[in-house]
Order: C-alpha cells, then structure tokens, then sequence
C-alpha cells in the first residue's frame, strides 16, 4: 500500500506533468492560430490584381467586414465629390501594373498585422492627377481583426506622402478650396493604462514581457534605459519630413520639439517572436516649428506604426512609419515636400 507521503508526491508530480501538458497544447494551439490567420491575410493580399480575387474575396471577408481606413485616405477624402476619374478597384487603372510584395507579418490572438510594398507605373488618373508615367515604390501597412476564419476588420496606411514626391505631384486643388485633413478623434489608450492593463497579471513568455516595455515607452514616465545599447533606430516616423528639414537647414526642428505635450494614444500592440508591432498616435500642440514649417499652435493627431525587434529581451531596433500627408494637412501645409 501506498503511503500517504509517497501518495502526495506522485499526485503532485502528475499533477505538474498534465500541467506542462496542457501548456504545450495551448502553445501548440496558439501558434496553429496564427499560422492559419497569416495565411488567410497572405491568401487575400495575393489574389489581389488576378482573376481570382473577387472569390477569394468572398471567401475571407466576413459579411459585416469593415474597412476602418484606406491606405490612401488623405487622398481618397481630399478627391471626393470633385468628379476626379475613378482610380479603378483598388487603383489598377491608375496604376495597371501595380504589385503588391509583402514584407513581414505578424499574428497575435485574432489579429493579423502585415508591412508590404507597392510598385507600379502612373498610367491613369490617381485622385485627381493626370497620369504622370512616372514608377513609384512605397511602403504600406495593414492591421487585421479576425473571427471565425474570417477577415472582420481591417486599416490601412500608405506612405502617401512619398507617393506624391516620387510622382512630382502636389495635392490636387479642390474645387471649393478646402483642405481635408484627418479629424481629431482623442482614441486610443493612454500608455499608463496600457501598462496597467498588461502588468495587471505577471507576464508568462517573453513575448508578453516585451510588450510591455513597448508599453512602457508610451507612458508618462518612460524608464530612460528601455532601449538596448546598441539600439538602431532603422526609419523616423516622419522621414521625408527630417529629410526636408536636413535639406533645408532645419534638422533640429524635430516632430519632439514640435510637440511639447505630445502624448501619444495606443491602439494595438501585436507580438510574436522577436517583435512587436505599435499601432499608436501622435497626439500633441503643435508650439514650435516642424522642420522648418511654421507652428500653428493648433492640436494634432496622426496615426503611426512601430515596428520593434528585441533580441534576448533586449530592444534592439525600432523602426517607424507615421501619417505624414495627414500631418500636413492638419498643419495647412499639404505640398510642403513637393
């Protein structure tokens, strides 16, 4: 017979066994989830362009699928109501040869995050400009909401700022003279209560972890030592921006400077890996120049994303893309770079 002792022990130990058990099937489960929500998101954005997409389409769109924000929305709402040339579903009679090439991707819990780049000839109309046969190459990115295997939600953000540079363009006059800039909308949560929320229980993985310093640099009260020492900062939010500025003298007249109360609003924080991607935005009074640009003593909110790698737990490099065109329209400014 078994002694009450020996009883214990064993218990205990099958006990820690089924629990490391049901650890590996959850992990396994998790990461089966990703993997079908990155190839749902993958197979969508590559049948764009091809005979197939509108099944493809109607196969991965949930049928209350929202579209939250195009990845030319500064253009697309400036454009409206002016009786421009359709640009063509999405924009291939504008740029017929247009591709989409997917840089990287991440996935975490129902939600898909993808960095990819768009290439193409001016051949058509775009918003409002006359095709111009000039090639672009930019940069755009998508957020994902999923829900039954399929695609309920998603949010776009193109660099249309650079768009416009490499095309030699300026925004296109509205008939009514109006500016339409990106409203204020004062979303998103506050970086002190994202951190609340995600310290609220000790974190479990790495993953998790690295999320919060991610967090953390959003707060009110930033730790100064959240970066590696060795940390690369790959892109600025606001590049063709600081590039503008550098050009023109003006390097010093940072978006940080600009900014004084700048605060920024988190909208999602997405980890997998060794990285974590910000979705958050830029939120401040703008009190002094802007690269040059004059303040408006006017508030400011732009969307921008974050990309961050982290090797060994350590944040190692940070690489960003912000709303540049909608910044300049919230400054009165739209053809600044141009």
């Amino acid at each position: 017979m078994l002694s009450r002792r020996t009883f214990i022990e064993r218990s205990l130990s099958a006990g820690v066994l089924l629990g490391a058990g049901n650890s590996r099937w959850a992990l396994g489960q998790e990461a089966d989830l990703r993997a079908r929500n990155k190839e749902l998101v993958r197979r969508y954005k590559e049948a764009q362009g091809t005979p197939e997409a509108a099944r493809v389409a109607s196969e991965v769109f949930a049928a209350d699928y929202r579209r939250l924000r195009a990845g030319m929305a500064n253009l697309g709402d400036n454009a409206r109501d002016q009786d421009f040339p359709s640009p063509g579903p999405g924009l291939r009679t504008a740029f017929p040869d247009r591709v989409d090439t997917i840089e990287d991707m991440i996935a975490d819990g129902d939600r898909v995050g993808m960095l990819f780049r768009v290439t193409g000839t001016h051949l058509g109309n775009f918003y409002g400009i006359p095709a111009t046969g000039r090639t672009i190459d930019i940069l755009e990115v998508g957020f994902f909401k999923l829900a039954d295997g399929k695609i309920v939600e998603a949010w776009f953000m193109a660099d249309e700022a650079g768009l416009l540079q490499q095309l030699g363009a300026q925004l296109p006059p509205r008939n009514d003279g109006r500016l339409i800039a990106p409203p204020i909308t004062a979303t998103g949560e506050d970086g002190d209560t994202v951190v609340s929320r995600l310290t609220a229980t000790p974190p479990t993985s790495q993953e998790e972890r690295n999320k919060i310093t991610v967090a953390r640099s959003k707060s009110s009260s930033p730790p100064s030592d959240l970066r590696a020492a060795d940390y690369t900062r790959l892109r600025a939010g606001f590049q063709h921006l600081g590039e503008f500025g550098r050009a023109t003298g003006a390097g010093d007249q940072t978006i940080g400077r600009a900014f004084p109360d700048r605060r920024d609003k988190v909208d999602s924080l997405l980890a997998e890996g060794d990285k974590v991607w910000m979705r958050f935005r830029l939120a401040g009074t703008n009190v002094n120049s802007i690269y040059g640009l004059p303040p408006t003593h006017d508030r400011v909110e732009v969307p921008e994303v974050g990309i961050m790698r982290f090797v060994d737990g350590a944040w190692t490099e940070g690489w960003y893309f912000g709303d540049e065109l909608g910044l300049l329209l919230q400054l009165g400014v739209p053809n600044a770079l141009v």
